[in-house]
């Protein structure tokens, strides 16, 4: 018995699980942006928006919203549970590691059928029995299933805190992308105000000239036109504005019914967000540590699949004391125990645990794949944000050249007008184009300010493969590799 468990100790190291390198693309990762250009510089990765990113707006309205995202959201609080179970089930599977030792008592009284089998003579038919004894259990991790367990339980629990990252981050920048749309039609609405009064005053015009024989009714009826459809134009912005206001409030644990943000159409700094280099976004991205983690934790789980085709050794021990319900138990006399290793081997299966182990493979391709897909989206996504972000930036300067020009011929075409050079319908296309250039110019600047938040979001917000927590682990045990950029 000594032998074959030194046998056993001394082997318990093996591990059948296959070596791990992390999924790798088929192409290389590029060596720079495509879209990077004047507007995002390249930068170091520690030069990238950490913690609270949103405070590159510097809006203290928004990041007070921001903070509430992530104490009051209840879809939040649901990853977050989500993430202990995570922890409680790697906890479970370290938990295998150890011997587990119960204990166990009883005080019966018996009685034995007169004609038994088998009697003896002179054994009493009643009597009593108290036993109180321990009893172990240990699996000798001979083939390494239990550290591969406790190893890929850790991963999934270091992956849902990257699900939980990447959670985070999404409401964090739903939050962001409202509140700027909010913000945008805050502005919308402060020019609607003042083209109606400006209309209003065209009106006047028009109805002065009219009464005084210069002007037509169908002038009248332009210039009524113009000022009817831009109050029109008020309405719908306020209709969508309470959308938004409706939004945000879900978004940090409020009723829409009790909440409101009281208009503030200046408007919000456009900041620049660097982008840092290709390889960092595989260390900023938590979706990516998340796919690489289970990439992992599926690697690992072929291992134990694969320890089912040797025996399980254990160390089942027993002892305790009894006796037939005398006072005198705890005594050496009255004391029983056993001790030896223990196997258990399936013969036959059928091919179960082939298609196991199949089965794990598999997984373990599904995992590397997605991992894969992961990173191409990613890169895709970062792409994505720098082409809108630059592209926007060009389309809103000769926007602004468009207001510029459009303010100027609507005001010749008032004095035109004034002085009785042309009609009224030349002040109209003038006056309509100019109010299209003036909103078309916040809505860039609007569509400005949600690149850079999708820009954020795409290259991992403020988050770090550092991040992962480090699950307190023994120190026999081999800790799943960290996540890197490559």
């Amino acid at each position: 018995m000594g032998l074959i468990l030194g046998v056993a100790l001394a082997a318990a190291g093996c591990d059948l699980a296959p070596a791990y390198d992390r999924p790798q693309l088929t192409a290389p990762a590029p060596g720079a942006y495509k879209e990077s250009g004047t507007w995002t510089m390249a930068a170091p990765n520690d030069a990238a928006p950490r913690g609270a990113w949103w405070a590159v707006f510097q809006d203290p309205i928004l990041d007070g919203l921001e903070r509430r995202v992530e104490t009051a959201n209840p879809t939040l609080a649901a990853d977050i549970a989500a993430y202990d179970q995570a922890r409680a089930f790697a906890a479970e599977a370290s938990a295998q590691l150890l011997p587990a030792i119960g204990a166990s008592g009883s005080s019966n009284l018996n009685r034995q059928s007169v004609d038994r089998p088998l009697r003896g003579g002179g054994e009493p038919n009643n009597y009593s029995v108290n036993t109180l004894g321990a009893q172990g259990y240990y699996e000798i991790d001979f083939w390494g299933r239990i550290r591969n367990l406790v190893a890929a339980g850790r991963a999934e629990a270091q992956a849902s805190a990257a699900d939980l990252a990447v959670a985070k981050l999404g409401l964090q920048a739903e939050l962001a992308n409202d509140y700027l749309s909010l913000r945008g039609l805050d502005a919308q609405a402060k020019l609607l105000d003042q083209t109606v009064s400006a209309y209003d005053k065209a009106l006047d015009l028009t109805e002065a000239r009219h009464n005084g024989g210069a002007a037509s009714g169908l002038d009248v009826d332009r210039a009524m036109t113009q000022l009817s459809s831009v109050k029109a134009q008020v309405s719908d912005v306020a209709a969508h504005r309470a959308l938004y206001e409706h939004a945000i409030a879900s978004l940090i644990g409020q009723p829409a019914s009790g909440f409101s943000l009281p208009p503030a159409p200046e408007s919000t700094r456009i900041p620049a967000i660097p982008a840092g280099v290709p390889s960092g976004l595989l260390q900023r991205r938590p979706d990516i540590a998340a796919a690489e983690r289970r990439a992992f934790e599926a690697n690992r789980q072929i291992g134990v699949a694969r320890a089912a085709f040797f025996p399980t050794i254990s160390l089942n021990p027993q002892g305790g004391f009894q006796n037939t319900g005398e006072l005198n138990l705890l005594t050496v006399p009255n004391s029983f125990w056993t001790v030896g290793p223990q196997f258990t081997f399936e013969i036959f299966d059928g091919g179960y645990r082939h298609a196991v182990v199949a089965g794990a493979r598999a997984q373990f391709m599904i995992a590397s794949g997605d991992y894969r897909a992961t990173v191409l989206r990613a890169f895709q996504q970062v792409e994505d944000q720098l082409a809108l972000a630059n592209h926007y930036s060009a389309e809103a300067a000769d926007e602004s050249d468009a207001v510029r020009a459009a303010q100027a011929t609507t005001h010749l075409s008032l004095v035109r007008y004034r002085e009785g050079a042309t009609n009224y319908l030349e002040v109209v296309i003038a006056q309509a184009a100019e109010l299209q250039a003036k909103e078309t110019a916040l809505s860039l600047e609007t569509a400005r300010q949600q690149a850079s938040v999708n820009l954020v979001l795409a290259l991992g917000g403020g988050w770090t493969t550092s991040d992962l927590p480090s699950l307190a682990q023994a120190s026999h045990l081999h800790a799943p590799p960290s996540v890197s950029g490559g």
